[in-house]
């Protein structure tokens, strides 16, 4: 129907949920925690902090999923990877977070601290997600995420071979899977009637990355196997130097991946932020997510 308002016939019955990472610097800590003060009053599922290749960034990581917990009423999901660490160092991380009160963790294989070093599992450390994920059911009952990924994973050979691994993810103990991101809704269509064929009856929660630069999307989709479409590419051409005007297209092509992922059934949706919360809080706006009054209020409260 042409008369129908583009977002009118959302039902607000949207969850949503945001990716941040661990900041380097006083004025990168200012910036994160502007954003987390953004996003707090559209009450998110939870927020989860990532965490650096090889385990660099892990006491960063704790800090912020620590004060997170502590100093606001959000839910904290911490990222935990195998790489470079025993399993027992990797018990003990996941033993801080529970006595902090992080019941959430995103387990993951991870990469090489060399960027495109070969993966390597550490000798008497976890050899993969799958394992991981098994390990820190044992410790607690941990609410567990892990990644999924629509495109095929670089180091997969067959999708087949990616389906298998996520499978292994779930028996293992996970609660949902969360994609890398993408940019067409058939991509996360196909994906999940892949996963529902393969007999893997898990929550997937497509990740969403809103594009706050071309350049760093374009070298993030070269390192995960994202495909950029030529359409996509062409909507950007001409705004390096007009960032309100690029800002504005980004909020519309991400808002209209989520409109058409609605249409096909998506009611959960797990945010990429890059520590930037404009451009998520302007497609959550777009998609019928608003402030919850308490939860703004709890989250000023808690922050003075």
């Amino acid at each position: 129907m042409t008369d129908r308002p583009l977002y009118a016939d959302l039902g607000g019955d949207i969850g949503v949920s945001f990716e941040f990472f661990p900041p380097k610097t006083a004025k990168m800590e200012e910036t994160l925690w502007d954003s987390i003060q953004m996003l707090a009053p559209l009450a998110p599922r939870f927020v989860s902090v990532t965490y650096g290749a090889g385990g660099s960034t892990r006491e960063r990581t704790h800090a912020t999923v620590a004060r997170i917990e502590r100093e606001t009423p959000l839910a904290a999901a911490a990222h935990l990877t195998c790489v470079e660490a025993t399993r027992e160092e990797i018990d003990a991380v996941a033993e801080e977070y529970w006595a902090a009160g992080v019941r959430h963790i995103v387990a993951l294989r991870g990469d090489m601290p060399v960027m495109g070093e070969p993966y390597r599992p550490h000798p008497g450390g976890y050899a993969n997600a799958a394992e991981l994920v098994a390990g820190l059911k044992r410790l607690h009952p941990f609410d567990i995420s892990v990644a999924a990924y629509p495109e095929l994973h670089p180091e997969s050979g067959t999708s087949k071979a990616d389906l298998d691994n996520l499978k292994r993810k779930i028996d293992a103990g996970a609660n949902r899977a969360i994609t890398q991101f993408f940019f067409t809704p058939d991509c996360f269509f196909r994906f999940r009637d892949a996963v529902a064929a393969a007999d893997i009856d898990a929550e997937i929660v497509p990740g969403i990355l809103p594009v706050s630069s071309v350049a760093q999307t374009r070298k993030f989709a070269g390192l995960c196997g994202a495909h950029i479409p030529g359409w996509m590419d062409r909507l950007f051409e001409g705004l390096d130097s007009l960032p309100a005007a690029r800002q504005l297209v980004a909020a519309t092509i991400g808002a209209e991946l989520c409109r058409q992922l609605y249409a096909g059934g998506v009611r959960n949706f797990h945010f990429y932020t890059l520590n930037r919360a404009e451009l998520a809080y302007a497609i959550c706006h777009l998609l019928g997510v608003r402030p919850k009054g308490g939860i703004a209020k709890e989250f000023r409260e808690q922050a003075a």
